[in-house]
């Protein structure tokens, strides 16, 4: 029997949310699987261990992957694109998105109230691997810094949560937040952003890819974006609590957007968030 694993780890803000794409995924196998029988589909919700190894598998019907991984980590050579969600969030435009400019109280309230006044503040990002919450970030800063030192440090927090928590903590002054992310919580859990204050958006770039296996032929992989499409309409309700609008087909090239920003980053010697 013929085995695959699927996953949509990205948005899982809450474990409502998590249900609810796993109720997504699940109706997009069942749809798909009235043209192809898939065999025996497991889906989770958040692959234990690294992703990269996960999204790498040679029997991956769908996941979601960052932009970053895709386009700068070699996935785009390994993996098939299939499609891009266009959300319903502020800062998203069709498939494109930001990342959120944030700020603690505290910083706001000693006059962080611009990415330029964050200098010499403690930052915080989500991973290096990161497009919305390092390269973006990275690349928002970069004229600032001039190939300079702009923070006086940089935390590592493991996820955009995780950064919010690093800011209303008093942890960290400043960081960047995917903004669907960042809809998504605010829509669970206004109440823990009063500590944060926004200051602005990054510029913006293609969205989380959906991605797959090379195994599945080019008709499996067109049956699995109009299973996509099919199962998203099934319950408005549940796309609405998503903010899920539809899904994109864009060509891989189009995330040379993301390399564009590391480039541009670079050229003006600001290769690292510092």
């Amino acid at each position: 029997m013929t085995r695959w694993i699927a996953s949509l780890p990205m948005y899982n803000v809450t474990p409502y949310h998590a249900a609810l794409w796993r109720s997504l995924l699940s109706e997009s196998v069942a749809v798909f699987a009235r043209s192809f029988d898939p065999g025996e589909v497991t889906i989770v919700n958040s692959p234990e261990g690294e992703l990269m190894p996960h999204w790498r598998r040679n029997d991956l019907l769908l996941s979601q992957t960052c932009g970053f991984p895709y386009r700068m980590l070699g996935l785009a050579d390994e993996v098939q694109l299939i499609s891009t969600p266009i959300f319903d969030a502020p800062g998203c435009e069709g498939p494109r998105y930001r990342s959120v400019l944030v700020v603690s109280a505290q910083a706001w309230e000693r006059g962080a109230n611009m990415l330029e006044a964050c200098r010499g503040l403690r930052a915080a990002c989500n991973g290096v691997d990161s497009h919305s919450g390092m390269n973006a970030f990275r690349h928002a800063v970069a004229p600032l810094a001039r190939g300079r030192h702009f923070f006086a440090s940089v935390l590592r927090t493991g996820s955009h949560a995780g950064t919010l928590q690093a800011l209303a903590s008093g942890k960290a002054d400043v960081g960047a937040i995917d903004c669907v992310t960042l809809a998504l919580l605010r829509d669970s859990h206004s109440e823990s952003f009063d500590g944060v204050r926004t200051i602005g958006m990054t510029a913006s770039a293609p969205g989380l890819p959906l991605i797959a296996s090379r195994a599945l032929d080019e008709n499996q992989a067109h049956a699995l974006r109009d299973a996509l499409d099919t199962a998203l309409a099934i319950d408005p309700e549940r796309a609405r609590t998503l903010r899920l609008r539809g899904f994109a087909r864009l060509s891989g090239e189009a995330y040379a957007e993301i390399e564009d920003m590391a480039n541009a980053a670079a050229q003006q010697g600001y290769t690292e968030l510092r």
